[in-house]
């Protein structure tokens, strides 16, 4: 299995920001081809060292790290890449994270 962790630092406007990402992006994003689950973290992100600026992390999962280059590849791919500019246009809010897993 595969996944895709995106981190969201907490927006200006957490009402415009919630808003498109439920509306707008989740929907493009569940549309993307080998898509085999979509995550989201509920209620506050916590850490154990104190607080934290994260707002929402989401989690997409492939089988495997070529299906989910060939679904951003796609066009549904593309929109759902693009679309991630318009609710979080600032880079230094949005971490990333690629891999595949197994169970140990």
């Amino acid at each position: 299995m595969a996944r895709m962790v995106v981190i969201y630092r907490t927006p200006k406007d957490v009402e415009a920001f919630d808003r498109h990402y439920f509306d707008v992006h989740i929907p493009l994003a569940k549309k993307l081809p080998g898509l085999r689950k979509y995550e989201i973290s509920y209620g506050p992100v916590a850490v154990l060292a104190g607080s934290t600026d994260v707002y929402l992390i989401g989690t997409v999962h492939f089988d495997d790290l070529a299906a989910m280059k060939r679904a951003f590849e796609s066009p549904e791919g593309q929109a759902a890449a693009a679309d991630r500019q318009v609710y979080a246009p600032n880079d230094t809010g949005v971490q990333m994270f690629l891999f595949e897993d197994r169970e140990v």
